[in-house]
């Protein structure tokens, strides 16, 4: 793919001030659909099941099928518009959006309008530098998801190319909440960062609520981008693009980056940017045009008729705000303060997004250093060699056990990196991987003795060294003797054991 003309990000800011809104798309974990009695392919417990099994005839849209609103997934919906500071509304009704979904049979999409449950919110973000934004929420409304295509017979398994595409109705009618902001003004060289940081943020959010896996990766949390540019001292907002499912807090940050220098440069050059949707491609990092974007009229909305409004009330709407759990920004504050983090030890991990792991391994007895040692550091390595997401590779429980091993002296960094493959691999927990693979730490000093006379014996002129002093030659026979204990004895015991045999009369 031809890769558009940009142009230099800081140059961009002098000519133009980014304008971005965010639209974010959660997945409940309910346990069936949002109208249906079919099985939830977001909720874990169904996700590997086969294409085209988590049906019913309102899943296909059958003739004579009618919806039936899921109760959780409105008690779960009204969930997250408090957590979002919106107002919930008294009463709220879905809608049909009409457009051509090859993936959803029925042709239309059961979505809310007007009368979204959830408006006038507001989320605050902590950016890395410091700086605090009031995100505005303009509406959290209720939806269905559509179906999944893949596309066969092509070289990118994008439909440019493909020879036929396949459906799995699975995923159709998934409920699902959408969170829209308000346009967003003043970010300027922070907009990426801001995009990234806010749906980190939501994604916090979902997971305290227990409403959503929000595996970016599975598709539970997508993100929609949209950015447009003006003129430096312009009102009127410039044309928008749309950046669609973007499934990745990098790809987030970088695709709204891609978008301000590629509209930069249009402009500058004196053309026109379209209002249009567009694909995000993670392997070149630019974006593609997809289909230019409708407005709201274009998909003749209007009241479903097979539903009635939904009317909660009161005491329902109180319940929940009761159950709410502290809010994200609080939360960091406290976090940060409880395990005595600099801030840029904490940024570190907020960046990473795994807090709520971090979290969740020190509820399980690590302590607050050695989680952060573990996530950020081998796991994320980990991760990165497998391009995947480090939450999925290891749960907060085995981090927690394999530092507790660590502590107890039973294992060392090194052998604590060969267990941690091995729970990566699927092969059991940390204390199951150590007792099959024989990987506890050497703690008879019978043992380390015995290796240590053989070494020093067969390197005399060490052995004289250290005895005149030369207490760093000592490191040559501790290689010697870790080498020989294939690597499971502690190399502090050994070196104090190497100078204490070393210099004995």
């Amino acid at each position: 793919m031809a890769r558009a003309a940009l142009m230099d990000f800081d140059k961009a800011l002098e000519l133009f001030e980014p304008v971005i809104g965010l639209e974010v798309h959660v997945e409940l974990n309910t346990t069936t659909k949002m109208f249906s009695s079919a099985p939830n392919p977001a909720n874990s417990a169904f996700h590997d099941a086969a294409p085209n099994t988590l049906i019913t005839p309102v899943c296909l849209g059958l003739p004579g099928s009618l919806p039936v609103v899921n109760e959780q997934a409105i008690r779960s919906s009204i969930s997250l518009g408090l957590a979002l500071g919106c107002e919930i509304a008294a009463s709220s009704r879905f809608a049909r959006k009409n457009y051509f979904y090859p993936d959803l049979a029925k042709n239309y999409q059961i979505s809310q309008y007007d009368e979204p449950i959830a408006f006038d919110g507001e989320v605050e973000v902590e950016l890395e530098n410091g700086r605090v934004f009031q995100v505005p929420i303009e509406r959290a409304h209720m939806e269905e998801d559509a179906g999944k295509l893949t596309h066969v017979g092509g070289s990118t398994g994008r439909i440019q190319g493909a020879e036929y595409s396949l459906v799995d109705y699975n995923r159709a009618g998934v409920p699902l909440v959408e969170i829209v902001t308000r346009p967003i003004f003043g970010a300027e060289a922070d907009a990426p960062a801001l995009a990234r940081a806010y749906v980190s943020i939501i994604r916090d959010i979902a997971l305290s609520l227990g409403i959503s896996e929000a595996r970016m990766e599975r598709g539970n949390l997508r993100c929609d981008a949209n950015v447009s540019l003006r003129p430096r001292g312009q009102e009127k907002l410039g044309t928008r693009t749309e950046t669609k499912n973007v499934n990745s807090f990098r790809s987030i940050e970088r695709a709204v980056r891609y978008e301000i220098q590629r509209q930069a440069a249009i402009l500058a050059d004196g053309g026109s940017i379209t209002q249009e949707t567009r694909h995000w491609h993670e392997d070149t990092g630019t974006t593609s045009a997809g289909r230019p974007k409708s407005d709201a009229d274009d998909y003749r909305y209007f009241p479903e008729p097979d539903l009635l409004p939904v009317v909660p009330s009161a005491e329902l709407i109180e319940e929940l705000r009761a159950a709410l759990p502290e809010a994200p920004a609080a939360r960091r504050r406290r976090l940060k303060a409880e395990w005595g983090f600099t801030d840029d030890e904490f940024q570190i991990v907020a960046n990473s997004g795994m807090l709520n792991e971090l979290a969740e391994t020190v509820a399980a007895g690590a302590t607050p250093a050695a989680a952060r040692k573990w996530w950020t550091g081998e796991i994320a390595r980990l991760a990165n060699a497998a391009d995947r997401d480090a939450t999925t590779l290891v749960s907060p429980t085995h981090v927690a056990e394999l530092a507790a091993l660590v502590e107890a002296g039973t294992l060392t960094d090194r052998l604590a990196r060969q267990v941690l493959e091995g729970v990566v691999a699927g092969e059991g927990s940390p204390q199951q991987i150590v007792d099959a693979r024989g990987l506890a730490v050497v703690s008879d000093d019978g043992a380390l003795i015995a290796a240590i006379d053989q070494a020093l014996a067969s390197q005399p002129d060490v052995l004289e060294k250290i005895r005149y002093g030369k207490v760093q030659a000592a490191g040559a026979v501790i290689g010697a003797v870790m080498k020989a204990m294939q690597g499971k004895a502690d190399a502090a015991r050994v070196r104090e054991l190497v100078l204490e045999r070393a210099t004995a009369e």
